[in-house]
């Protein structure tokens, strides 16, 4: 009886999440790629007021039934009197899997508009696009794609944000994933502020100061946010008290003098 009892509260966990996203979310689930809105959110600071680099990492619900269960992630810089961002991100139809090309930065994701989850801007950002660039031919999975567990678009983001130390910043628990590590057990957290394990992305876990503490079940994450004084459910993201670092608000970067 206790057993099955367990059993149902891991299900509950794990499952209530995207069940609540299928029925209660509001979400399309099916879609045409083709009509879907790509149109700008917004979120990129204007190019037209702002000369310093830029670096910003966005994600945004997946396309069709897999935004039920993800999110998919970007990043994008902007060098210091560059006149257009570079988007760098990871996807299952082309190869190599990661390309780095001109566009615009806060585009929906095929009907899905993004969140940002960090804004870098000046030195703090040249530094970063400086490691960024120096990172991103070392990538180990330019000729494979998995949506799941991965590695997809999200184990990109994340093991970029591994090797750049300037990008201090945790993808949110949505991120289907980014705890792929490939034949690697432990691991630094994504973020750098902890270590994570996991076996093959389909079993695992969590603890840092930007991850709080995790628990992985095929990629799905449960555990506690504690810089958000909230909790984390798979499909949902996280429920907390207090703001995190992702806004759907637009970025700016601070004027010079200002």
């Amino acid at each position: 009886m206790k057993g099955l009892l367990a059993f149902l509260v891991v299900v509950a966990l794990f499952g209530g999440g995207p069940l609540y996203q299928w029925w209660l979310g509001g979400m399309e689930i099916r879609g045409d790629w083709r009509s879907a809105d790509r149109t700008s959110a917004g979120l990129a600071p204007d190019l037209t007021h702002t000369t310093e680099a830029v670096v910003q990492v966005y994600s945004a619900r997946a396309f069709n039934w897999r935004g039920i269960f993800a999110v998919h992630a970007w990043v994008v810089t902007k060098p210091q009197g560059a006149s257009q961002y570079t988007i760098h991100q990871v996807t299952g139809w082309g190869r190599p899997t990661l390309s780095s090309r001109p566009g615009t930065p806060d585009r929906a994701w095929f009907g899905s508009a993004p969140s940002v989850h960090v804004t870098l801007c000046g030195p703090e950002a040249e530094l970063a696009i400086e490691q960024i660039e120096a990172a991103l031919p070392a990538y180990p999975y330019m000729d494979r794609y998995r949506a799941w567990p991965g590695p997809n678009s999200n184990t990109f983001v994340a093991w970029l944000i591994r090797e750049v130390p300037a990008l201090d910043v945790a993808l949110p628990s949505t991120a289907v994933g980014k705890d792929y590590l490939g034949r690697q057990v432990v691991a630094r957290s994504p973020s750098g502020t902890g270590l994570q394990v996991s076996l093959g992305g389909y079993l695992g876990g969590a603890i840092g100061i930007e991850e709080g503490l995790e628990a992985h079940l095929g990629g799905l994450v449960v555990g506690i946010d504690s810089r958000a004084l909230g909790i984390k459910l798979p499909g949902v993201g996280t429920l907390g008290l207090r703001g995190g670092q992702e806004t759907t608000g637009p970025a700016e970067c601070p004027r010079e003098g200002g």
